[in-house]
C-alpha cells in the first residue's frame, strides 16, 4: 500500500519514518525509492524478532485475538534489508533502555549514518517530542 502510495504520487522528495517494525519497513523503503529514512528504534531483523510469536496472539490496545502466521514471516524476509547502501540518507535514534530490542544491533546496523543514541529512554521512546527538532533539522539538511 505504501510503494503504491510512493508510486502514485507527484512528490519531489519522500522522508519516511517507522518506529519499530516500522523502523524495518524504513529501511525497506528508503532502499527501494533512494530517499530519506529515520529510523526510531527499529527492528532491524524483524523476521528473527517475530518468529517466535508465530501463532494465535492478542492485539496490543484491545487483546482481541489474530493469528499470527509463518507465512508473514517469509514476507519479513523477502524485505529485509542486509545492509544500508548510503548511511547518510538515515537518521538513527536508538534508546539503551529498550526493552525489546538491542540497541547496538541498531548502532551497527546504521553505521556511519546520523545518530542519537539515547541513555535510558524505552522502546516507545516516550520522550520522542524533545527529539522532533533534531529529526526535522536532518530531514531539511
Amino acid at each position: 500500500m505504501v510503494s503504491r502510495h510512493i508510486d502514485q504520487s507527484q512528490a519531489d522528495r519522500i522522508v519516511v519514518i517507522g518506529s519499530s517494525l516500522g523502523g524495518f519497513y524504513t529501511n525497506y523503503l528508503a532502499e527501494k525509492y533512494g530517499c530519506i529514512g529515520v529510523a526510531l528504534n527499529p527492528a532491524v531483523r524483524a523476521a528473527r524478532e517475530l518468529e517466535p510469536h508465530v501463532g494465535m496472539m492478542t492485539t496490543y490496545d484491545n487483546e482481541e485475538p489474530f493469528d499470527f502466521r509463518a507465512e508473514y514471516i517469509n514476507e519479513l524476509r523477502v524485505l529485509q534489508v542486509q545492509c544500508i547502501t548510503r548511511p547518510e540518507r538515515y537518521f538513527l535514534i536508538a534508546a539503551m533502555g529498550d526493552e525489546l530490542l538491542d540497541w547496538k544491533e541498531m548502532v551497527a546496523f546504521y553505521t556511519g549514518s546520523k545518530q542519537l543514541v539515547l541513555e535510558g529512554s524505552d522502546h516507545g521512546i516516550s520522550e520522542y517530542a524533545e527529539h522532533l527538532p533534531t529529526v526535522i533539522e536532518f530531514i531539511r539538511a
